[in-house]
């Protein structure tokens, strides 16, 4: 298949620090590529990777000190996309919603993976009026925030095989904390259980400013209070597998509907058990006393901590091999790629995009005009909306 994968500019394709969606677009890429596929990747021109890339900025926009307006180079990005469009079988969106007036007419033959929350209000009203466009979410629980939308699949996240070891001994006997300085992601909760369980607790964490206050306010006073906890700040892929390798457990004590959790499916690969807090997603990744534990309190997360060397952590390696491997993703995806473009396809979808937007506006509670005054969703043949979307250019 022709793919084209379009990723956030926020992050390089892979990360070289934090970026958990630039990180997942960059391991579908690669496998696809690896299988076989001709795939463009539209990204950062610091970017790497095996397919084509179409540069849409210079560098990564998060660590380029002289961006100002992020969003005028996804813009630019999206115009990239537009001049290119009939050269795709499918175009495999992660950058949310800003391309929704754009492939209108070929929804069809695109795909929106949302990896981010879903539970603003907003959203509703957004896919009332886009009801058409395919979306993935990446857990069972993201989706209930937006049950009318046009769901096509639920992919789970997946990382290489080989790209984190197997280590069967926690060598560095400490807990670990892996990801972000801000309140939904509980690093509060982290040195809690740690001082309370009597651990170690290293944190390697990014602070985005909006979280600058609650990074000064008040984990940086509960780091130095307490001798025991280590903060390492922002760490990049190539010391993931030493950090979380030798870590006696993963804490991950969100306080959020977490749309996935990556950094869980990292520390499994690893071998090293997860002590999760029982939000979003996690009951869907997790295996309660196989690849961790799943709590609901602090006390139940510091009795966790003290259990996890009952945890067998080759069998917590076996747990991410069966599950949350990039080849499993890159399966599924392909599946709904292949769901999508089949021929029998467009009648069906257009159908159903009118079927969804009826419900949003029930749920939304607007009164349509009788249905002889709505015009039916277009339905034209994919390489014809191809065509004229690009003849623009």
């Amino acid at each position: 298949m022709k793919i084209a994968q379009i990723a956030p500019l926020y992050e390089r394709v892979p990360p070289k620090l934090y970026g958990g969606t630039e990180r997942i677009v960059s391991y579908l890429t690669e496998e696809l590529v690896r299988q076989g596929h001709d795939v463009t990747l539209f990204a950062s021109g610091d970017s790497k990777t095996s397919a084509k890339l179409v540069r849409c900025c210079d560098m990564a926009l998060r660590l380029n000190p002289s961006v100002q307006e992020p969003v005028l180079y996804h813009v630019i990005m999206l115009e990239e996309v537009r001049q290119r469009v009939d050269q795709f079988d499918i175009l495999h969106f992660h950058i949310d919603f800003l391309h929704a007036p754009l492939v209108r007419d070929i929804a069809g033959h695109t795909l929106t993976t949302r990896h981010g929350r879903l539970d603003c209000p907003d959203l509703a009203s957004f896919y009332g009026v886009f009801p058409e466009l395919p979306l993935v979410s990446v857990s069972k629980d993201q989706r209930k925030y937006l049950h009318h939308a046009n769901w096509v699949g639920t992919v789970h996240h997946g990382i290489p095989r080989d790209l984190l070891p197997f280590r069967p001994k926690a060598a560095g006997g400490y807990l670990a904390f892996l990801g972000r300085i801000s309140p939904e992601k509980g690093p509060n909760r982290a040195i809690e259980i740690a001082v309370r369980a009597g651990m170690p607790l290293k944190i390697a964490a990014k602070i985005d400013r909006v979280d600058q206050a609650y990074w000064e306010e008040i984990i940086r006073p509960m780091v130095r209070a307490h001798p025991n906890v280590e903060f390492i700040g922002e760490i990049g892929e190539s010391d993931k597998a030493d950090f979380l390798g030798d870590a006696a457990a993963l804490l991950f004590p969100i306080d959020w509907p977490e749309p996935f959790g990556l950094v869980m499916i990292e520390a499994m690969a690893c071998g090293t058990p997860v002590i999760a807090f029982r939000r979003g997603s996690v009951p869907e990744i997790l295996e309660d006393s196989t690849s961790g534990f799943i709590v609901d309190t602090v006390e139940e997360a510091v009795t966790a901590v003290r259990r996890t060397t009952s945890l067998d952590r080759a069998r917590v390696r076996a747990a991410f091999e069966r599950r949350f491997t990039a080849e499993r993703m890159t399966r599924d995806y392909l599946k709904v790629y292949e769901e999508l473009t089949a021929p029998h396809a467009e009648p069906r979808r257009a159908h159903k995009a009118r079927t969804k937007q009826k419900a949003f506006h029930g749920a939304l509670g607007i009164v349509e005009p009788p249905a002889a005054t709505i015009p039916a969703p277009a339905t034209l043949h994919a390489p014809t909306a191809l065509q004229k979307l690009s003849a623009q250019s």
